[in-house]
């Protein structure tokens, strides 16, 4: 019975580094990609569920009412008599790096409409990093 030499095992284990390092970092990048494009897929969906609550309403949540208006009746002025929500289901009111989403109406980067977006990787307004709502 013959066995590997001690050469043939460390050749095996470099060949093995060799292609963990070339591997490892694609997927890495990927999973911070897949982040990026699961808070998009979010604030495309509150967009439209914005949307439906403007039409119902006559007006967008108030900074103060917040997303949580798009799931639960609003208790606070200005009072709600068309409100049909919840207009989504199963909200997730952080981004996926564990952040709460940006809203605010009126907005301060759309004065018309609101304002609704993520802070990205770095948790942090502004830095280039900052992730808008979808066209």
């Amino acid at each position: 019975m013959k066995g590997f030499t001690l050469i043939e095992l460390m050749l095996v284990i470099i060949i093995i580094g060799i292609l963990a390092s070339v591997v490892v970092p694609r997927f890495v990048g990927r999973s911070e990609e897949a982040r990026r494009v699961a808070a998009e897929t979010a604030l495309g969906n509150f967009d439209l569920a914005l949307d439906l609550f403007e039409l119902d309403n006559g007006c967008y949540p108030t900074t103060e009412q917040g997303l949580q208006a798009l799931l639960t009746k609003p208790q606070t002025i200005p009072a709600l008599k068309n409100w049909k929500g919840p207009y989504i289901k199963k909200p997730k009111f952080n981004d996926p790096w564990k952040n709460p989403y940006i809203y605010g109406y009126p907005g301060e980067r759309n004065p018309q409409e609101y304002d609704l977006f993520s802070t990205g990787p770095d948790g942090k307004e502004g830095g280039g990093d900052d992730i808008p709502t979808p066209p």
